[in-house]
């Protein structure tokens, strides 16, 4: 194809815009539905993962339930560490992904103006409507709701707050891509679908990359220290490299050429990295000196950051692979979760802060309680998404 366009470019501009729109046509198009049920997935961990802090795993949420058990937070603290190695670069990945398509589809101004409208308006529902009613449900505050919403406003610090920070990322990595695609749009070959199988040796390679730039990073912004907009920068290096990763895999065609063989290798690589987690956090002294793994010029910081790119990657590829080779089908059920997905993201926290503080005064030993609610919270909030699309001016936004 790139021949096609060279040759074209010597029989004028026309010719060469020919070329140039022949070489943004996106990849034969198939049905990738193991991608929408990957996506499912990923949103049903994020409840899980909300509810493991709820219910004694380290870490920052709306409410915490005030009955914790020692074994409670460590068995929770482990499962939210192997999520947060993962799940959320992966949304990257994967909305990296779709992202080329859409512009192809639309061009620039159309789709900056619907990606302001899916996220951008989502984004201020969040942080003026639901943000602050989760607030005032998890607080039990006994005052006025109107008192209380007239000093979270003047506060001002609801921007990106929440889970809505993945929101607001995505729309700065939308904006600086379609940005990028407008300042190249003479230079077209980096766009071209060439032909670059993956290896184990470049994923590797990606690999050893980001774990360098994570330590790298960690030395600024350390693990759990937020900063504007809520976003964890300690975390970013993956974001951004997943998203651009993304953004090739779509031009390259990576998911749907991915070896299964290659799948299975790095799965199996990153499941034998989370199982040696909690050995790995005993032997190098993570008891009692976490700040050793979270950043600065330590030994253990570089050795977390390899153990999260392992986990990340290995999961990102083997994942893929699988559910590309087990779940690529979708029926009625499927799909309507699929839809529902983001709606759920983003209502989520409504739904399962009420739920726990309900919950609160049940008496049943903290995992049993988790495991209770997660199984009541995950199919209630798919299910909330779905009749709330079915409203029309949501379903046009969501």
């Amino acid at each position: 194809m790139s021949s096609q366009v060279e040759r074209a470019t010597s029989h004028g501009e026309h010719a060469a815009t020919q070329a140039l729109n022949a070489s943004l046509k996106a990849p034969k198009e198939t049905r990738i539905f193991f991608v929408d049920n990957l996506r499912v997935s990923l949103t049903a961990l994020v409840i899980v993962h909300h509810l493991a802090i709820t219910y004694g795993a380290l870490g920052a949420w709306y409410y915490q339930d005030p009955n914790k058990d020692m074994l409670a937070t460590v068995v929770l603290s482990i499962l939210i560490a192997i999520d947060q190695a993962f799940f959320m670069g992966f949304f990257f990945l994967l909305s990296g992904y779709f992202t080329p398509r859409s512009y192809d589809r639309k061009g620039g101004r159309t789709f900056l103006w619907e990606r302001c409208l899916r996220l951008g308006i989502p984004l201020l529902i969040y942080d003026l409507v639901l943000d602050p009613l989760v607030i005032y449900m998890a607080g039990g505050i006994h005052q006025s709701y109107w008192s209380f919403y007239s000093a979270f406003l003047l506060k001002g610090q609801m921007i990106g707050d929440g889970p809505s920070w993945f929101i607001l990322a995505l729309l700065y990595f939308s904006v600086l891509y379609a940005l990028g695609r407008w300042l190249t749009r003479q230079r077209e070959s980096w766009l071209r679908t060439e032909s670059h199988p993956l290896t184990f040796r470049s994923i590797l390679l990606f690999v050893l990359a980001l774990t360098v730039v994570t330590f790298v990073v960690r030395f600024w912004w350390p693990l759990n220290s937020y900063m504007i907009f809520g976003f964890q920068l300690a975390e970013f290096a993956q974001y951004i490299s997943l998203f651009v990763i993304g953004l090739m895999a779509y031009r390259r065609n990576w998911f749907l050429r991915l070896p299964d063989v290659l799948g299975r290798v790095w799965l199996r690589i990153a499941i034998g990295a989370m199982l040696s987690f909690p050995i790995m956090i005993i032997a190098l002294g993570a008891v009692g000196h976490a700040d050793l793994f979270e950043g600065g010029w330590h030994w253990q910081a570089l050795i977390y950051a390899l153990w999260e790119s392992v986990v990340c990657v290995g999961l990102c590829i083997g994942l893929l692979a699988l559910f590309r080779k087990h779940l690529n089908t979708q029926g009625r059920m499927g799909k309507a979760l699929s839809a529902s997905a983001y709606t759920v993201y983003l209502i989520h926290p409504l739904i399962i802060v009420p739920l726990a503080y309900a919950a609160r005064t049940i008496e049943l030993y903290s995992l049993l309680k988790f495991a209770l609610v997660v199984l009541i919270a995950v199919p209630l909030c798919f299910f909330a998404g779905y009749v709330l699309r079915k409203i029309p001016l949501p379903h046009k936004i969501l």
